[in-house]
């Protein structure tokens, strides 16, 4: 999950799934499991789907290049 801009909370979490080839789920079902098992203050609001998720040669996800697009242009950033 990752920061993006929001207008009401100046922030709001986006999931970001990459689904493995074949597989099939929809925002909505992705959202109600995280409501199920997570505080309400860490369930994402959107969901994105991606081909592949950015990683470092460790296999850490470079959450910085998610998030890029989202806060191009903004005043105010997150690192």
């Amino acid at each position: 999950m990752i920061g993006v801009p929001d207008d009401k909370w100046g922030e709001a979490l986006k999931a970001v799934v990459s689904l493995k080839p074949g597989m099939k789920i929809g925002e909505e079902k992705i959202i109600d499991f995280c409501k199920q098992n997570l505080a309400s203050y860490k369930k994402p609001k959107s969901v994105e789907f991606i081909d592949e998720l950015p990683k470092n040669p460790f296999g850490k996800v470079l959450k910085r290049e998610l998030r890029e697009k989202y806060w191009a242009g903004q005043e105010r950033r997150i690192r």
